[in-house]
């Protein structure tokens, strides 16, 4: 049946229509046309990232929600091997990383950072401690389990390159391409430290019920941050967005929700 209407109503309804299409794509964020900024995450890095019942679950999870928030968007976290995440990033599979992903000067040459807390790393051995460490300068001969690509695997990579030169046995390092399955080697006892950041390894000893401990003191604090393509406008709108959440509280309570209230950025 035909409408009722006439054709310049209809076209009137129309106009209206793409007035306000119009008006609210004007009012979205500069460089944020898409309603949903998707984050690359390797998802095996509690409380970081982790999957529950097939969901994403964790501070940078929450953290990557409300940023996208201040921005007018929603985030979707992808999935994604933290020794791929970079290449991922630059291969356009994602808008940006959120992954508990350290500062440093070489991945600083590949994409830009907006630092949204500070992590020093540490070593975490077996209750009762029974292979004795004390500390990086004890791990000599000794057995280390980290993730791939990860600032752990570099500083056991430098440290065995000092004691190689000193004379000394190096360390034998166990790599591992999630986080978890290296944190599962120290518990089976194939390992005889396990070495990440901070965070995870504080996560790892208040859940187990007492299986581990920490080792020495945290070393090399630094930022960790969202990470951009190389000149992409979102890293300036991530960084805003991270000071009003600090400014408004919201990062001190997704902080405080997940015990990382020691870890927040130093204004």
């Amino acid at each position: 049946m035909r409408s009722k209407y006439s054709v310049g109503v209809v076209l009137a309804a129309l106009v209206a229509v793409a007035s306000v299409l119009a008006a609210t794509a004007a009012a979205a964020p500069a460089g944020q046309a898409a309603k949903t900024i998707v984050f690359c995450s390797d998802t095996t890095y509690p409380p970081m990232e982790s999957l529950k019942g097939g969901k994403a679950v964790g501070a940078d999870v929450d953290i990557a929600s409300a940023v996208a928030k201040q921005l007018g968007a929603t985030a979707q976290i992808k999935t994604t091997g933290f020794d791929v995440i970079i290449p991922a990033l630059k291969a356009k599979k994602c808008d940006a990383i959120i992954s508990a992903l350290t500062n440093t000067p070489a991945r600083a040459k590949q994409v830009d950072f907006a630092n949204y807390v500070t992590v020093g790393m540490l070593l975490m051995v077996k209750k009762g401690n029974p292979s004795h460490v004390a500390g990086i300068a004890s791990l000599s001969g000794k057995t280390v389990a980290v993730q791939a690509a990860t600032t752990e695997k570099d500083t056991l990579d430098a440290l065995n390159k000092k004691l190689a030169k000193q004379g000394k046995k190096t360390v034998s390092i166990k790599i591992y391409p999630a986080d978890t399955s290296a944190a599962a080697a120290l518990l089976s006892g194939k390992v005889d430290a396990y070495f990440a950041d901070a965070t995870p390894v504080l996560y790892y000893i208040k859940t187990t019920g007492g299986k581990f401990q920490i080792a020495g003191k945290q070393i090399d604090s630094a930022p960790e941050g969202i990470a951009t393509r190389k000149g992409d406008p979102l890293r300036k709108e991530f960084a805003a967005a991270i000071n009003k959440l600090y400014a408004n509280g919201t990062m001190k309570k997704i902080l405080a929700k997940w015990g990382l209230s020691a870890f927040a950025l130093k204004k």
